[in-house]
């Protein structure tokens, strides 16, 4: 989240580039919401957000049959529309007008996902979650934007680590991630409409953006 020029990190654990960190606790998303809600209060100090980036997530395989089916099924479930529900939350109550909510689903689950199931409905349910936040009476401040990014893959150092073979070239930087995010935050104008499902496409080490 970002208020003015102070980040504050929403995490498992403390981010030393935060300037302040609400870290998440409690077993349930009524628990973890109603902490971070509280956390963030103390936070803004009644200040409004400029922008809140969830790109909370991670990613877990299978199929129906799966012995960890289930298991990967809560899993994915936590990191993605836990996250991604108490960033809409955290949004309604402290975004400033017009400001920014950035969510994060992924281009595969535009579509069946049989080998990865659990990732699949989660990311799936991230992109229903940012149409809706973008229709009708959504409780976000008045000219709020929301917008839904759906990478592949991204270069970060634990998918480097599992996918060591990978074609790099095809991966997402996060540092375009990061300038995409603080382009949009300081100038509205450059934000696709409301509630977009944003495809990042990454060929050769060049990116791409281009709305669902």
């Amino acid at each position: 989240a970002v208020v003015s020029t102070q980040s504050t990190g929403i995490d498992l654990a403390e981010n030393e580039d935060a300037d302040v960190n609400v870290v998440v606790k409690g077993d349930t998303l009524l628990d973890q919401a109603a902490q971070v809600r509280e956390d963030i209060d103390k936070a803004c100090a009644g200040q409004k957000i400029d922008a809140l980036y969830c790109v909370a997530g991670g990613w877990a395989g299978g199929n129906a049959s799966n012995p960890d089916f289930v298991k990967n099924c809560d899993l994915m479930m936590k990191q993605s529309i836990w996250t991604s529900v108490i960033s809409a939350n955290v949004a309604a109550h402290h975004l400033n007008e017009g400001g920014l909510l950035t969510l994060a689903g992924a281009t595969p689950c535009l579509e069946g996902t049989s080998f990865m199931m659990g990732y699949g409905l989660s990311k799936a349910a991230v992109h229903q979650l940012t149409k809706s936040l973008s229709t009708g009476d959504t409780g976000l401040p008045k000219g709020a934007c929301v917008q839904c990014i759906l990478p592949v893959t991204l270069d970060t150092p634990m998918n480097r680590k599992f996918m060591a073979d990978a074609d790099f070239s095809t991966w997402t930087t996060l540092p375009y991630i990061a300038e995409m995010f603080t382009k949009w935050t300081e100038e509205p104008s450059s934000r696709f409409p409301n509630g977009s499902l944003v495809k990042i496409i990454t060929k050769d080490n060049k990116t791409t953006e281009s709305v669902v």
